[in-house]
C-alpha cells in the first residue's frame, strides 16, 4: 500500500507531501504504521529519496488521550483507533489537524483549548450535587480528551477567537451542574463564546472518539 503523508519540517516551511510504500496488515492501525516506519534508520519515500523521521504525537495508543489526533484519508480521527481493514482503497493519507498551527508533520498546536478555558474561568469553585438523571451526561462529557477532532470538524470553529467548540460547551456544562456558585456566570460565557456561533450541524458527535452527545449539553445549558 502507499502511505502519502503532508510533511511540514518547521511551524514556518512550506508544507509538501511524501510517499512512503508499506506492507499493508489488515488489523493493524495507523498508529502502528507510523511506528513501523520510524523504526527504520533509512527510511525512504517512494522514490528511494532519504526522508526523516516523520514526525507525530502519541502517548497511551488505547484512544485514551486524543494525542495522535490527525486527519486520516480525510476525516479527523485517532491513528491508534483508525485499523486499516475498516479503510478504503490501498493508500493511506495523513495530514494534520487544520484547524490548528502546525509544529511539524503531523503534530499541531492545540493550546488555544486550554487558553480558551482559562479566559473563560472554567472552574467549579464551589461544588454541588447534581441531579440523578444528570449522572450519565456527566460522566460522558467529562471524558473529553481535548483532541481537537470536534473542532476540525466543525464547520463553524474557525480558529477559536470568538467560537470556542465543542469541547468548551461540554466543559460549560460541567460546571453549571457542578458549582453552586458559578452557573449563571459560566451560562451567559457559554451563551457569547459557544452558543451565538453553533449552527447545530452536530458534526462534532460524529468523530467524537468519547461518544459524547454534545447536544444534550447544549439542551441542558438552553433550560
Amino acid at each position: 500500500m502507499r502511505v502519502k503523508i503532508l510533511r511540514q519540517e518547521t511551524p514556518i516551511s512550506k508544507p509538501y507531501w511524501q510517499e512512503f510504500t508499506y506492507e499493508k496488515k489488515e488489523n493493524e492501525t495507523v498508529a502502528g504504521v507510523l511506528t513501523k516506519l520510524n523504526y527504520k534508520d533509512d527510511l525512504v519515500d517512494v522514490n528511494g529519496k532519504r526522508a526523516p523521521r516523520i514526525q507525530w504525537e502519541c502517548s497511551c495508543l488505547q484512544g485514551m488521550c486524543g494525542a495522535c489526533a490527525m486527519v486520516i484519508n480525510h476525516r479527523p480521527a485517532l491513528a491508534c483507533e483508525t485499523f486499516l481493514k475498516n479503510l478504503r482503497g490501498d493508500t493511506l493519507i495523513l495530514e494534520p489537524l487544520s484547524k490548528f498551527p502546525t509544529i511539524a508533520d503531523l503534530v499541531v498546536d492545540r493550546t488555544i483549548i486550554q487558553e480558551n478555558l482559562k479566559k473563560a474561568n472554567s472552574y467549579i469553585e464551589s461544588y454541588a450535587g447534581a441531579d440523578d438523571r444528570e449522572y450519565d451526561q456527566m460522566y460522558t462529557a467529562a471524558k473529553c480528551l481535548k483532541c481537537g477532532l470536534c473542532m476540525e470538524v466543525c464547520p463553524n470553529y474557525k480558529g477559536g477567537k470568538s467560537f470556542y467548540g465543542a469541547a468548551f460547551a461540554n466543559d460549560c456544562y460541567l460546571i453549571a451542574k457542578r458549582s453552586q456558585t458559578r452557573e449563571k456566570e459560566i451560562k451567559i460565557t457559554y451563551r457569547n463564546s459557544f452558543e451565538k456561533g453553533c449552527s447545530k450541524s452536530l458534526s462534532c458527535t460524529d468523530v467524537c472518539p468519547m461518544h459524547i452527545q454534545t447536544l444534550w449539553s447544549i439542551a441542558s445549558l438552553a433550560r
